[in-house]
């Protein structure tokens, strides 16, 4: 049965004019034919072309030379065409901006922090007369918080650390802890590098912008922690914590940077225990799951499938390992990148994944069914599920019991 999850909506919002409006209220130090960085990464932000583009708008109309630098660590497979490439998907590009890219790799040393790490920073940016940041606040996918997450202080230290410094920031996370680390190497960023600000996004559970608030230099750090708290609060979940096999179509960089999103799907990056009982404390409790696609934005980078247990032989065959196992190494979450049981048809995959759960009456399965960890309103459930609906105002269901249904290939149909 297709179910919809009734998320409450956000109240509709006027990107260009607002962002007109924090530039306003934030008042940062812009100065007429100063050189501005604006920093854009590489995941899926709706209406990221709208956003960076009301930005420029208003550095311009300030008299400001803005250009555009990629802040996504090593993505792109660490390569400047690639980091270009991974833009140009989002419509971030130099003919529709009408700004310069610039893309190249190289680092600067900024500090050594006192536990003996370094601290290395975007050599273009630092050349830059001021650097504005881009990025989506949310709950990071390495580590849990109450008060950081994936933002802009993230942005500043892994982004903009370029592969060197996102490799860096990992090595010294295992030693010193991931928000500890983020905390300290932005404190460093913040005092040497020519920061202004950043535009801070918050989006709802439809993946919908809900909020857009520019932070200034000064307030970066405690006032995120205000946005992270309504991130969290906006952040769509699986309709059940319950689940014997939850598939899933489609992971990607474009979705989530570990390729499907830990916070949704209960396993962390570094490694998971998948068990038929019910007594771990991570949730959901997910017994079985089963990747289909890599999305065409991710360029073959597969991180994250290795946190499934059974995936298809054609997305194995659309890995590109290059990008896949850079990205792994330089987060040191070489669990993301391990190759799952994998089958030629998606009905093999599912029937194999049902027979590993060693149950009696496959009727019984609770099997949830989602486009990507991003896409949360619909999702398809098994009708194992039903006795739950008459306590759940919360879902809809919009059609009666069916079939799966396959291709002539033996692949599932799009989820509609």
């Amino acid at each position: 049965m297709r179910v919809r999850q009734k998320f409450p909506a956000s109240r509709p919002l006027d990107i260009r004019a607002t962002v007109q409006q924090e530039f306003a209220r934030a008042r940062l130090p812009i100065k007429p034919g100063a050189q501005i960085a604006v920093a854009v990464g590489s995941r899926g932000i709706t209406h990221l072309q709208t956003i960076v583009a009301s930005v420029l708008e208003v550095l311009k109309s300030a008299g400001t030379k803005p250009f555009i630098v990629p802040a996504m660590g090593s993505h792109g497979g660490a390569t400047p065409e690639g980091q270009v490439e991974l833009l140009a998907e989002y419509g971030i590009t130099e003919s529709h901006l009408q700004v310069p890219i610039r893309s190249n790799m190289e680092v600067e040393r900024l500090a050594v922090i006192e536990d003996g790490f370094d601290v290395f920073f975007s050599a273009e940016a630092l050349r830059a007369d001021g650097i504005l940041v881009v990025n989506r606040v949310k709950p990071h996918t390495d580590f849990a918080s109450t008060s950081l997450g994936s933002g802009l202080l993230k942005m500043l230290v892994v982004g903009l650390g370029k592969r060197t410094g996102a490799a860096n920031y990992h090595r010294t996370s295992v030693h010193l802890g991931f928000e500890p680390v983020i905390r300290k190497f932005a404190r460093v960023i913040l005092q040497s590098a020519p920061v202004l600000g950043g535009l801070a996004i918050v989006e709802d559970q439809f993946h919908q912008t809900a909020r857009l608030t520019l932070l200034a230099r000064e307030e970066m750090e405690e006032r995120e922690g205000e946005l992270f708290a309504e991130a969290k609060r906006l952040m769509p979940k699986l309709p059940f914590d319950d689940i014997d096999l939850l598939i899933v179509d489609r992971i990607g960089k474009n979705i989530s940077g570990s390729g499907m999103d830990p916070n949704i799907i209960g396993r962390g990056i570094h490694g998971y225990l998948t068990s038929l009982q019910t007594q771990r404390q991570m949730h959901p409790v997910i017994r079985r799951l089963f990747v289909r696609d890599l999305t065409p934005e991710t360029h073959g980078n597969a991180i994250g499938v290795g946190l499934a247990d059974f995936t298809t032989t054609r997305l194995v065959g659309a890995m590109d390992p290059q990008k896949t196992y850079i990205n792994s190494l330089t987060s040191l979450s070489l669990a993301s990148a391990k190759i799952p049981i994998h089958f030629e048809t998606d009905r093999e995959a599912i029937t194999q994944a049902l027979a590993s759960l060693a149950v009696a009456d496959i009727s019984r399965t609770r099997i949830v069914r989602i486009a990507d960890t991003l896409s949360l309103e619909k999702v398809a459930v098994s009708q194992a599920y039903e006795p739950e609906f008459q306590r759940r105002s919360d879902l809809e269901v919009l059609n009666p019991p069916e079939e799966m249904k396959f291709d002539s290939q033996a692949n599932l149909l799009p989820l509609g």
